[in-house]
């Protein structure tokens, strides 16, 4: 298989498992470059990636013709302005979700690498966990039988000291509080597994546990065309964090994901355990839990661009989630029941 030559754009919070994931696959990839504000947490990022060269100008991974691709790890707002170079200069882009702040210019972000001819893949890895694809075939392939209801339960913990870094927790620079940058995860896989609902209605507030511009608590009601319901409950209030889980109860047997585990029950008393349980993140570190399910999603991206097909997590696909964030948030603010047309 041909090596290909990438670049790493940001290097904040998220990138750990980018970097332990590039350097797992070193057969396949090498990083040409890495671009990022801090000279010095580059080069020390370099030095595990044999020796990529570094930068503070993106310009130099544009005018690189070895340089094929791009994973971009920079906060919501920058991402139109770099993608829609980067796919300007023909690269391909795997991009730390979310796509944007909101789904208008996520949308936009979207046509303009399709309008390129680039691949656009996104980092929500919650989808490729082994558990996550079980419940998947199990919900899509029948085996549950009729979605009767179904829950989706992030309870998660965030000190103040993770807010105050500057534009964190802010509409300017996140676009979002608990839904955009920590539910969208989970939120995902849930659409990836039950579906689009057809209505929903969402209550949010900022507790007294944050000092933040954004959202920590949300509760929503969702509904879907064959009259089953769904209950969402996110929040980065709950000390000291706890699995994430998303539950689906249908007429032959429940589904449950907790934590990177599945567990089914069925009616006829059958048991069957998936995965293993783990924290994925939901305490006060925000990066404690292993980088498999990144290393599967740059896996992907790679034989994307080299067979010429879409990723896995593709741009279009994350189109979804972005416009139910946009509508929960909507529901939050007018306290209205909204259609939502899945």
């Amino acid at each position: 298989m041909t090596r290909q030559q990438v670049a790493l754009i940001g290097a904040g919070m998220a990138v750990a498992p980018h970097v332990a994931s590039l350097g797992a696959l070193a057969e396949r990839v090498d990083v040409g470059w890495i671009v990022t504000q801090s000279g010095t947490r580059a080069a020390a990022i370099a030095e595990r990636l044999r020796g990529a060269r570094c930068s503070t100008s993106l310009d130099d991974v544009l005018s690189d013709d070895r340089i094929t691709a791009a994973l971009v790890l920079t906060p919501p707002n920058t991402h139109l302005e770099i993608v829609t170079r980067l796919a300007g200069a023909r690269k391909h882009v795997l991009l730390e979700k979310p796509l944007e702040l909101d789904s208008r210019r996520a949308g936009q972000l979207v046509a303009v690498c399709a309008e390129a001819g680039v691949q656009l893949g996104v980092m929500l890895q919650h989808r490729l966990r082994p558990a996550s694809l079980a419940m998947k075939r199990l919900v899509q392939g029948g085996a549950l039988g009729e979605m009767t209801c179904a829950s989706v339960d992030m309870r998660w913990w965030r000190p103040q000291s993770y807010y105050d870094q500057p534009g964190r927790g802010s509409r300017a620079r996140d676009g979002g509080g608990v839904l955009l940058t920590q539910g969208i995860h989970t939120i995902d896989n849930f659409l990836q597994i039950a579906g689009l609902p057809s209505e929903l209605v969402a209550f949010a507030h900022t507790s007294p546990v944050h000092r933040m511009e954004c959202e920590d608590v949300v509760a929503a009601a969702l509904r879907y065309a064959n009259g089953a319901t769904a209950t969402l409950n996110a929040t980065v209030t709950a000390f000291p964090g706890f699995s994430e889980r998303i539950e689906v109860c249908g007429t032959l047997a429940t589904a449950t994901l907790a934590g990177g585990q599945l567990e089914v029950h069925w009616h006829d008393g059958r048991h069957e355990t998936i995965g293993q349980a783990q924290m994925l993140g939901g305490g006060a570190d925000p990066m404690a839990f292993t980088h498999e399910a990144h290393q599967a999603v740059i896996e992907d991206f790679l034989d994307a661009i080299a067979q010429a097909r879409e990723p896995a997590i593709s741009g279009a696909s994350v189109l979804p989630v972005q416009r139910l964030i946009d509508a929960l948030l909507q529901s939050a603010a007018t306290r209205q029941v909204l259609d939502f047309g899945g």
